[in-house]
């Protein structure tokens, strides 16, 4: 189950819970951890910096966060269980999407992926974490059908 909470207006063109919720069953689905679920909450700049303030120390916006329930190496995915919350700046989300020339679906749904991986316990701290992490990003995306 994904739980998607829209704090800001839906833009009239992309129905972001649908595109979501999508992206992250298919995250969840290919690292076999389809029973789990997670929230995410769609925000402004204003909430997420906050947040990024609060709880990494850096007082700027940012285009995705991710609090996983568990950390660390070894994380596994009960079949049902909760594996933590993601946030998103539309904002955000949707400057990258003009700066990097596709859309915002392809950009909110890069973004889900990308905090669902975290999630399950993938990080990009070095150079072998970011190409595994990345790589990974891709091959979810390919196989949705979400292409640059």
């Amino acid at each position: 189950m994904i739980e998607v909470c829209l704090q800001v207006p839906q833009p009239a063109d992309l129905d972001i819970e649908k595109t979501i919720a999508r992206a992250a069953e298919a995250a969840l689905k290919e690292e076999g951890a389809a029973g789990a679920w997670l929230s995410a909450t769609v925000a402004d700049d204003d909430y997420v910096r906050a947040l990024n303030r609060d709880y990494r120390g850096i007082d700027r916006p940012t285009d995705v966060l991710s609090f996983p329930m568990e950390e660390g190496a070894d994380i596994v995915a009960e079949p049902d269980g909760f594996l933590g919350d993601i946030v998103l700046s539309l904002p955000t989300a949707q400057g990258q999407a003009v700066e990097y020339g596709h859309s915002l679906l392809r950009e909110l749904s890069f973004l889900t992926v990308h905090g669902a991986l975290h999630l399950l316990g993938y990080d990009h701290m070095n150079e072998g974490e970011a190409a595994i992490m990345f790589a990974k990003q891709e091959e979810i995306l390919t196989k949705m059908g979400v292409l640059r």
